[in-house]
C-alpha cells in the first residue's frame, strides 16, 4: 500500500512497483487519516509512506501500527535526509527508509528485503543517525511543532488539554535542550536536525 500526498510522487510510485511481477499494489492514501482507514481495512504486508503528510505523518502512522500491533511493516521514503527522522522512523518499527533521490531499483529490491523481515536503510544516513542524539521528549516535541506553525500558548493548552504555565513550561525546557534564545530559533533548529 502507498500513501504520499503529492499526487504525481503517488502515481510515479505506483507505475513504477507495477512493473514488478512480484509485487503488488493494493491500495493508496493521499494523507494520513485516509492511509490509516485504509491500512486497518487492506491490512497490506507493507505500506510505503512519506514522512510529511496531511492528517497523521508517516512517522505517526508507524507509531499507530507499532502501538495496535498491526503486523504490516512500515517503509519511509521520503526527501528528509535528516538523520534525526531516521531515529525516530526506527523508534517507531519502521522496517525502510529511503530518499527520494535514491535509483529507483532500490524501492523494489527494499520492499523485497522488508518483506523477508530484513531492514532497508539509506547506510550513509544510518551512520549519520547516531552522531547526535535528539534532545527533546515527545511532549516537547509535540509543543514545539505547533508553536512553530505560529499556534498560541493558550491555543497550544486547550488543542492538548494542558495548561498554560504547562506549555511554557514544555517550550522553555525545548528552548533551554537547544540552547536558543526563542521558540522559532528552537522550532527550526529542531526542523533542520529531523527531530520534528
Amino acid at each position: 500500500m502507498l500513501a504520499e500526498d503529492q499526487a504525481m510522487v503517488l502515481g510515479a510510485l505506483s507505475a513504477l512497483l507495477k512493473l514488478e511481477p512480484d509485487l503488488d499494489v493494493v491500495g493508496s492514501a493521499l494523507d494520513g487519516e485516509s492511509a490509516w482507514r485504509e491500512l486497518q481495512r487492506l491490512r497490506p504486508d507493507v505500506l510505503v509512506t512519506d514522512i510529511e503528510m496531511p492528517g497523521l505523518t508517516g512517522l505517526e502512522l508507524a507509531q499507530r501500527i507499532q502501538r495496535h500491533e498491526i503486523a504490516t511493516r512500515v517503509v519511509i521514503v521520503t526527501t528528509f535526509a535528516r538523520p534525526g527522522f531516521l531515529r525516530r522512523a526506527l523508534d517507531a518499527g519502521v522496517s525502510g527508509y529511503l530518499l527520494k533521490d535514491a535509483p529507483a531499483e532500490n524501492l523494489a529490491e527494499a520492499l523485497r528485503t522488508v518483506h523477508r523481515g530484513g531492514r532497508a536503510i539509506d547506510p550513509q544516513l544510518a551512520l549519520e543517525a547516531w552522531s547526535e542524539a535528539d534532545p527533546l521528549n515527545d511532549r516537547e516535541r509535540q509543543v514545539l511543532r505547533l508553536a512553530g506553525e505560529g499556534i498560541s500558548a493558550g491555543d497550544i493548552a486547550t488543542q492538548l488539554n494542558l495548561s498554560h504555565g504547562t506549555v511554557r513550561n514544555y517550550l522553555s525546557e525545548a528552548i533551554g535542550k537547544l540552547g536558543v534564545s526563542n521558540r522559532i530559533e528552537a522550532y527550526r533548529l529542531a526542523r533542520q536536525k529531523g527531530w520534528l
